[in-house]
């Protein structure tokens, strides 16, 4: 069984800062990209930011300089520190992460329970 559980997140006001984290556990062989997502109601789930093993990462565009995303492969944990926050950033974050478990050949997705992210204008 694999588990993402996510932290951080909260109410906070335009212009400021949040962190979120995502710790991956459970009988991982590997973790090849691990990302955050957001679905604003009524909207889709889209693309935030996106980092793999390796260190490369991609971001939205509505996020980029904005948004930093890091990961710690010993903790099979990903980052997402959040600055200037505008209200339309107000969404569920997801964490998601792309794996390998112990004894199985093939990658699977797995997703975290969601984190309410809420700026006030």
């Amino acid at each position: 069984q694999v588990q993402l559980v996510e932290s951080g997140g909260g109410l906070v006001q335009a212009g400021g800062s949040l962190s979120l984290s995502c710790a991956a556990s459970g009988r991982i062989s590997s973790i090849n990209t691990m990302g955050w997502y957001r679905q604003a109601p009524g909207k889709e789930r889209e693309l935030v930011a996106r980092i793999i093993s390796g260190g490369s990462a991609n971001y939205a565009d509505s996020v980029k300089g904005r948004f930093t995303i890091s990961r710690d492969n010993a903790k099979n944990t990903v980052y997402l520190l959040m600055n200037s926050l505008k209200p339309e950033d107000t969404a569920v974050y997801y964490c998601n992460a792309n794996l390998k478990r112990v004894g199985v050949t093939f990658d699977a997705n797995y997703w975290g329970q969601g984190t309410q992210v809420t700026v006030s204008a």
